[in-house]
């Protein structure tokens, strides 16, 4: 993420507690509920963004750990790809007496 996008979650994120503070007031909440709640809201939405990253983190479903992945298998594939009939029934050879 660039620190361009950063600042414009910050900025939604402002802005989202400032339009949750004017439609609690609107729904006839007083300025200071209206307050009390929109700051509430942010708050618990924080914990729940938290949550889904510490359980994205602890699954390894992380965007590094996928370009990881992605990458060991195209090295992989190149690596395949690149071997000569020969080289490939050895591999397969090798594979076929392990699984023994």
């Amino acid at each position: 993420m660039r620190r361009i996008d950063i600042i414009y979650v910050g900025l939604g994120i402002f802005l989202a507690g400032g339009l949750v503070f004017l439609l609690l007031q609107l729904v006839g909440l007083d300025s200071q509920q209206a307050g009390i709640w929109s700051q509430a809201v942010l708050v618990f939405g924080l914990i729940g963004w938290l949550l889904t990253y510490l359980f994205r983190a602890g699954t390894k479903q992380m965007t590094y750990n996928q370009q990881l992945k992605d990458y060991e298998e195209a090295v992989l594939q190149k690596r395949l790809e690149e071997m000569t009939p020969e080289e490939l029934e050895k591999l397969q050879a090798e594979i076929e007496e392990e699984k023994k």
